[in-house]
């Protein structure tokens, strides 16, 4: 019986997913007789699991799950879902049927972009937002929600009627929108019951370690999306985002750094992103986009970085037809 969908690979997502529930467990559980160095030590830990979660393996869980498995699918779903403190099936939704969709698109005539997380969305003048507001004031309002959710006790952590963009994501067919509401449910109560854990093992962790570190992770997640799209053009399928192809980098992250890449095929298993690259690069080297010598994550470090949407561009060759038949059937 097949039991890995794409590839035998993704085991080291998921042995790192479970490192760092037990690695959370630990630092929790040692709270009380630790030194300050080791609680400075164990907080920086914990800010970069969660991040790297939430970006390279939540991320990539996303479009392309493990397993076979619907009930093993379901079940790294809640996994990392106490991981990086938020439902991962609320995450697909939001994520690749909202931000693959319209790939941080411009604001439109009625003032707004349809891609909620889209870097144009409190810009002024048709710029960029300000990456201080778009990275912090995102991962405010992004700790206000979660905690929304935790604290709806009453309707056990199941998507509210208030949520209206997981309920317009979702998809219509009812069968398979039960089940989506339903895992974002699984989600959040595995969250909630991963709480409880910490909060009995340390209180004190919990509320002075956990949650300043989930919002920090939470802000470092802004800053990488921000510089993926921070003066790429929206407009083309081919300059809509902003790769980086650092060999270190992306043997570490699962070729995270091709991004361009993987907007153009989304639904690609992460291990042919090379090979996505290679197959578009006619189409990729005639255009002017940005190319980054340094991880999105430390954009700012690039300080000479072209703002392209303030100047035309050549114009990117259709996709052939299977491309964009197989982008229909990711946000259909």
């Amino acid at each position: 019986m097949k039991v890995w969908k794409n590839s035998p690979l993704d085991a080291v997502m998921l042995a790192l997913s479970v490192v760092q529930t037990g690695m959370m467990l630990w630092l929790a559980a040692g709270w009380e007789h630790a030194s300050v160095l080791q609680r400075v030590g164990g907080f920086a830990l914990l800010v970069f699991m969660m991040t790297y979660n939430i970006i390279i393996i939540s991320h990539l869980f996303t479009h392309t799950p493990w397993f076979e498995s619907r009930w093993l699918n379901a079940a790294v779903s809640m996994l990392n879902s106490l991981n990086i403190g938020q439902s991962v099936q609320a995450y697909q939704l939001t994520h690749v049927r909202n931000h693959h969709r319209y790939n941080n698109d411009r604001k439109a005539a009625d003032g707004h972009s349809r891609d909620r997380s889209s870097t144009f969305e409190d810009g002024r003048g048709g710029e960029h937002d300000s990456v201080w507001h778009y990275a912090f004031g995102g991962a405010l309002h992004s700790l206000l929600g979660t905690a929304r959710n935790v604290l709806a006790v009453w309707r056990l952590w199941g998507v509210g009627p208030h949520e209206q963009a997981l309920h317009e994501l979702a998809t219509k067919d009812p069968v398979r929108r039960a089940r989506e509401l339903r895992q974002v449910r699984l989600d959040r109560v595995a969250h909630v019951v991963g709480l409880g854990v910490f909060l009995a093992l340390s209180w004190k962790w919990t509320l002075v370690c956990y949650v300043p570190a989930f919002y920090l992770s939470l802000a470092l997640v802004n800053v990488q999306n921000y510089y993926e799209h921070y003066g790429a053009v929206p407009e083309s399928r081919y300059t809509d985002s902003v790769s980086h192809y650092g060999r270190l980098y992306n043997l570490l992250t699962f070729n995270d750094g091709h991004h361009q890449e993987h907007h153009l095929r989304p639904q690609t298993h992460w291990s042919r992103m090379p090979v996505v690259r290679r197959e578009h690069a006619a189409a990729l080297d005639s255009v002017e986009r940005v190319v980054s010598p340094v991880p999105a994550i430390v954009g700012f470090l690039y300080r000479r970085r072209p703002l392209l949407h303030r100047k035309a561009t050549a114009a990117a060759p259709p996709p052939p037809p299977e491309e964009s038949a197989e982008r229909n059937l990711l946000v259909g």
